[in-house]
């Protein structure tokens, strides 16, 4: 049988029903009408925070394989349902390193994509933040990790304080509270039941936010993805088991809390991508993936290792075109498409498509 690409059998099967007028809490028969998309997260989701400085001078700016196909879940699922693609509401870079000069914070009105990288569910500092040097080398970048409490305090400020409920909104996090936690674990400061203990605050906290200042604040239409797997990445295999273990604890009691917290609330889809994501992990071959583990961005062709500055010209040799991950955790733009394909599927099975 023809592997089919573009869409899932499950996906075109949820389609047709509701072409056909059922599935779902959204009016039967007829396709949701959006006016636009909100997006808050971290570099899952960001469009383009730091598309600025040499950053922006080598073809990067999204973590993926930049360049004409590089695609993020957002920017996907918002040509699927007819916006306009999010664009980076705060862009800038406090870096000091000479070579990448930092860029004042700039805010883009208009722009609802709040999503940034190394950005955290509350705590304001996250990975290659520049408060996280030098303790951590990587700081020196000076991302600006404005967490998901602070983005969506933002959006509420730009637009008068409440959501018009036409939109779209998605929400997606909790990727680099597992890295500070293991950073703090590995400095000593943390113990391995204090890390997972934090992942459960940090899912428990993101919940609340959504309930409290997006769906209360007047949102209808509220798609909340999980948090992935990280002990299957590139990452996580080169640490030792037990690490990957702790890893995966740390993820599930963190999607745990955040599935606890919004339980019954009327006007969020919670998309279950840590098990999806495991499937595919599971059976490659099934959904076209040729390699899950090694990364499809040459680090030795680029200004530093992260796949913010990888492109087409900064690939290894062969094709890549169907890996999963452009660096050792984001992923590729075919690995964006699948999850792209996943939610839509979720919101059409649910009458939101």
């Amino acid at each position: 049988m023809k592997r089919i690409h573009s869409w899932g059998l499950s996906a075109i099967a949820a389609l047709l029903l509701v072409a056909c007028g059922g599935g779902g809490d959204g009016d039967q028969g007829s396709r949701v009408k959006y006016t636009a998309m909100v997006s808050f997260g971290d570099s899952l989701s960001d469009v383009g925070t730091y598309a600025v400085s040499t950053i922006a001078a080598v073809g990067g700016g999204k973590y993926t394989v930049n360049g004409p196909a590089g695609k993020n879940w957002t920017e996907l699922i918002a040509a699927q349902i007819g916006v306009a693609a999010p664009c980076a509401a705060q862009t800038g870079l406090n870096s000091i390193i000479p070579s990448i000069p930092a860029v004042p914070v700039t805010n883009h009105a208009g722009c609802y994509g709040y999503a940034q990288g190394g950005a955290r569910v509350t705590n304001p500092v996250g990975p290659q933040n520049i408060n996280t040097y030098p303790a951590s080398p990587d700081g020196a970048l000076g991302q600006l990790t404005d967490p998901i409490v602070n983005q969506i305090s933002r959006h509420l400020a730009t637009v008068g304080g409440s959501f018009s409920g036409t939109e779209l909104v998605t929400v997606l996090g909790g990727g680099n509270d597992v890295f500070m936690n293991l950073a703090a674990l590995g400095a000593g400061l943390e113990t391995p039941t204090q890390a997972v203990t934090a992942m459960g605050t940090a899912g428990a906290e993101l919940a609340a936010y959504i309930k409290t200042q997006i769906v209360a604040k007047g949102a209808t239409h509220v798609v909340v993805v999980n948090l992935p797997d990280v002990s299957q990445t590139p990452f996580a295999y080169s640490v030792d088991a037990q690490t990957q273990g702790l890893i995966n604890t740390m993820v599930t009691t963190f999607n745990a809390q955040l599935a606890s917290g919004l339980s019954g609330t009327n006007g969020v889809l919670l998309v279950d991508a840590y098990t999806q994501g495991r499937a595919q992990t599971a059976n490659l071959a099934q959904y076209g993936i040729t390699n899950a583990t090694v990364p499809a961005c040459d680090f030795t062709l680029m200004i530093f290792a992260s796949s913010l500055v990888c492109s087409t010209s900064t690939l290894i040799a062969g094709d890549t075109s169907m890996y999963q991950f452009a660096d050792t955790v984001h992923p590729t733009p075919y690995g964006y498409r699948l999850l792209a394909q996943y939610v839509a599927e979720r919101m059409a099975l649910n009458g939101w498509l």
